[in-house]
Formats: structure tokens, sequence, C-alpha cells
């Protein structure tokens, strides 16, 4: 498995069994049935791909493309309302809270990225709009409610809208 339930009891601090997360945690099973329909996705079945994302979507109000490609121990806390784009790529130990946005700028499909690369270890915090093709670096920090349009450096953390650097 790539996200254990203990990645999420780490960076939860509400979170002290397993069975917390397994049996009532939105983020974790979110991400577990992104890992399904990624797999479907990524192997010739996006119809079923699509079902499986769209039934998660329903169950957890957290909305996943399965195109978007995320690296292992995502942890999504307090999920609802979490839209993650189809071209989205996210790297390692990514902690999303609530009401956060990783879209497009656009509708238009022309062969350029439209959504965001996010960095490991990044936090993005509640209700916080990640939007278009840019690049968020390791180890940033993003301000609950920024909307961040431009590349942020590694290490950098960002508030306020449209969001600037604070460190």
């Amino acid at each position: 498995m790539f996200d254990t339930a203990d990645d999420f009891i780490r960076r939860d601090p509400a979170l002290q069994h397993r069975y917390q997360v397994l049996l009532f945690h939105t983020g974790y099973k979110a991400v577990r049935a992104y890992r399904k329909s990624h797999y479907l996705w990524t192997h010739g079945h996006p119809f079923l791909a699509q079902l499986l994302a769209t039934h998660s979507k329903r169950k957890t109000g957290i909305d996943i493309h399965p195109g978007a490609t995320i690296g292992k121990n995502l942890v999504i806390d307090h999920g609802v309302n979490v839209v993650i784009g189809e071209e989205t790529v996210i790297g390692d130990d990514v902690t999303i809270y609530q009401g956060v946005t990783l879209g497009a700028r656009c509708a238009v499909k022309d062969g350029v990225r439209r959504h965001p690369t996010i960095g490991d270890r990044v936090l993005i915090g509640a209700g916080a709009k990640v939007i278009g093709n840019i690049h968020i670096g390791q180890d940033s920090k993003v301000g609950a409610n920024a909307v961040v349009l431009q590349d942020i450096l590694a290490g950098q953390t960002v508030v306020g809208i449209p969001a600037r650097v604070v460190n």
C-alpha cells in the first residue's frame, strides 16, 4: 500500500488508532479509491476508472481525477470539497486540507499542461486554490485560502490573494 493508516495518524493529531482511519476517514478512502481508479485509467479502462472515481466523489466529497499522478503517502485531512484535476502531479508526503482545488486555468485542451505540479512534502492549507500549469517547490507551505497563480520556490511559504511569499 502506498498510503498507510500510519501516515494519516502521524499527520492528523485527532487520529489515534488505525481503525479510525480505515473505517471513518474520508480522505483515506478517497486516496485508496484514487489508487484503484488510476490503475484502471493507466491500463486502458477509462470508463471503469471514471465510474469508480465518481462513486468515490459521491461517498467522500473529494474529487480526484483518475488521470492525476500522485506520489506516495498523500494525506487529505478534512477532505470535503477537495478537487484534484486530471493533469495534476503531486509528489510524495503531501498534506492537503479541506476545500483545496488543484485545478486548471482554462478548460481548453491545446497540448499545454493545464494543472499544477506539487513537490514533495508540501502542505496546502484549507481553502487554497493552486491554479494552472505552475510548480510548487518541495517543502513549501500554501496558507489557508491562498490563491496561487505563479510558481513557488522550494521551502517558501505563501499566503493571500493573490499568494505572496512571507518567509
